[in-house]
């Protein structure tokens, strides 16, 4: 992206404000993953890696370890298009089952920055980190996990389209575009 995703500007507010209204929307218990200088100046907790530079594996275990909730959202912030509601919906699928993880598989691949995570989820984790093994995905077959299918999302109302993340400028004007993001006076 050449800058840093969280402070982009999503209509009047930044992506990271933006993903702390959304979780906040099922969740009172709202925290960042990051480098607590990066967000000084945010008003939720910050916690800071354990296995620094570890991509997002690295963030989940870190989240596990400073929660006291057994059900967990890891939410990345650049999935703008992500409803509340999906959220509610996610949230209630993880209450009515006794898996580890409640991930999204959509187009052939799982989102697991969009998923619910159950505490003990941190020792897998912890077990593959210490491994030098990064990958999420391949941790899903070693632990219970509930896949909620593409089918199962368009049934109940809710598009694929909203797990477009912007890893690019041009990801991020495409998507930014496509929306009414309440910019017009």
């Amino acid at each position: 992206m050449g800058v840093d995703k969280s402070f982009l500007r999503w209509g009047k507010e930044s992506l990271l404000d933006h993903a702390l209204r959304l979780a906040a929307s099922v969740t009172q218990d709202v925290r960042i993953v990051g480098e607590a200088n990066k967000f000084v100046n945010c008003a939720q907790p910050v916690i800071e890696d354990v296995y620094r530079q570890r991509g997002p594996l690295g963030g989940i275990h870190a989240a596990l370890r400073n929660t006291p909730s057994d059900l967990n959202l890891m939410l990345a912030v650049d999935m703008p298009l992500i409803k509340p509601e999906f959220l509610g919906y996610l949230s209630a699928l993880a209450r009515e089952t006794k898996a580890t993880v409640i991930v999204p598989s959509v187009g052939g691949g799982f989102q697991p920055l969009c998923a619910i995570y159950r505490r003990i989820f941190g020792d897998v984790a912890e077990r593959s980190l210490r491994a030098g093994k990064n990958k999420i995905d391949a941790l899903f077959a070693k632990t219970i996990t509930r896949i909620v299918t593409e089918e199962e999302l368009v049934a109940a109302g809710f598009s694929s389209e909203m797990f477009r993340n912007l890893n690019t400028p041009e990801d991020f004007q495409s998507v930014r575009s496509s929306c009414d993001l309440g910019l017009s006076p």
